[in-house]
């Protein structure tokens, strides 16, 4: 088996194991009436109703998975209500659910018709009440409202592309992501409050910042009205928004995102299900069991694609030197500024590419997969794509020419044609990319 076959196979071995339900019955115990989530507690038999609300690419799954376990504990005079907005509908639905199929990547119809719903359901919280959040990537454009009721759909769905293919750090996005609208940035535990709140976690985004994940709904906010304003002076050309959305953001009455102190988190809490550090976890396990010496590297997380493949390849050629089977993962997520006219692809496969032009210009030997958990890479169907130091010379004798697939964002086309793309569908999870670099 070759290096390019040993890569996909640890990627596809990695997602078969990155479970939701095996990480529900590492995170989340029932002991009598005591629901623990994580390392808090709640005495089920102590609240009139339980509200569940499962948002983002993983809503199903997760719902499916704290139904089990929250279901058999209520008495019949306990009320249990849920909203589930994913990726799909579930194959067998429960009566006490509301089920949608979300928007994505963009916010449209059913995104309003998901916040409206989110929100009138919370609408009937008490402090008899828990609230369960439920929530994992994708939950940005799936449930959407913006603050002010007079922007239209066209414009909120423009405001969220023009992020998108902006190039800014997930963190600057979300921030204004946050004070545009009326769901995000902590404003769902505001709607729930006074009730007790836990909010379980699929994170997409590094550890330390749960409060990004699908722009933070249930999670205080640190980012600031005055932080928005900067970034948009910093970004005025590349984001180029309507004249209506600077208004809105340089508004006297734009209100603060709901943070720390705010009297709805006194009762709330949050725990990380599944993360980036399992994805790596899994995937090194995986690869040392098949005699690879295995080293992670997050550091160019969030870099721009063009600057994390040399340091990527330069920190593969150092390891080699050391070690004679060699894998380094890498997990997070790259940044692809997109022109205006661009192909079929994705930050995966246009990473793999970038490597592949690294890897026959310089001589170097290496085999590099990237791929997205959710199986979803960027416009096209496939999650991502794998090269190593033949792909240049393999696409070149198919008719295809790299470098300008590369300017072209176009990295699909090629890659399907000599066979290098990885195909899995829609994982119904997602914690990040994942980069393989193999050599020996």
């Amino acid at each position: 088996m070759n290096l390019r076959e040993t890569a996909k196979d640890l990627f596809l071995e990695t997602l078969r194991h990155l479970s939701i339900e095996e990480a529900m019955t590492v995170r989340v115990k029932i002991s009598g009436t005591t629901l623990s989530v994580g390392r808090y507690e709640y005495n089920i038999a102590t609240f009139r109703r339980v509200f569940l609300v499962s948002m983002g690419k993983a809503a199903v799954p997760m719902l499916d998975s704290m139904l089990s376990r929250v279901g058999p504990l209520l008495r019949n005079d306990q009320e249990l209500r849920g909203i589930a907005v994913g990726s799909s509908l579930p194959s067998k639905a429960d009566p006490r659910v509301q089920y949608l199929k979300g928007d994505h990547p963009l916010p449209g119809v059913t995104s309003q018709h998901a916040a409206d719903a989110i929100l009138r359901l919370l609408s009937q919280s008490d402090s008899e009440t828990l609230v369960l959040f439920l929530i994992s990537g994708g939950a940005s454009a799936m449930v959407e409202m913006p603050l002010d009721p007079t922007i239209a759909l066209e414009e909120s769905t423009a405001f969220h592309k023009a992020l998108v293919h902006s190039g800014l750090p997930i963190q600057q996005m979300n921030a204004l992501r946050k004070h545009f609208s009326r769901v995000k940035g902590g404003r769902l535990a505001v709607a729930a409050h006074p009730a007790t709140q836990s909010t379980l976690l699929i994170s997409d985004v590094p550890n330390n910042l749960l409060h990004i994940v699908s722009s933070g709904p249930s999670l205080p906010d640190p980012s600031t009205v005055s932080e928005c304003r900067k970034i948009l002076r910093d970004h005025r050309a590349s984001l180029q928004l309507s004249p209506d959305l600077l208004h809105f953001f340089e508004a006297a009455w734009l209100e603060e995102t709901p943070k720390a102190d705010h009297p709805a988190f006194r009762k709330a809490a949050w725990t990380s299900l599944l993360s980036s550090d399992d994805l790596c976890s899994i995937a090194g396990m995986f690869a040392a069991s098949r005699g690879f010496h295995v080293v992670v590297d997050n550091t160019c997380d969030d870099w721009d694609y063009r600057e994390a493949a040399p340091y990527l390849l330069e920190k593969l050629r150092s390891l080699r030197e050391q070690y004679p089977r060699i894998c380094l993962l890498s997990a997070g997520e790259l940044s692809v500024p997109l022109t205006k006219l661009h192909g079929t692809g994705g930050r995966n496969q246009q990473f793999a590419l970038e490597c592949a032009k690294l890897l026959a210009r310089d001589g170097l030997h290496g085999t590099v997969l990237s791929g997205g958990s959710d199986g979803v890479d960027g416009n096209s169907s496939a999650a991502g794509g794998v090269c190593d130091e033949t792909t240049a010379s393999r696409a070149e004798a198919a008719g295809w020419n790299m470098w300008n697939a590369l300017e072209r964002f176009d990295s699909f086309p090629l890659l399907e044609a000599i066979g290098d793309v990885i195909m899995t569908g829609p994982t119904g999870n997602n914690v990040r990319d994942l980069r393989i670099l193999l050599s020996e």
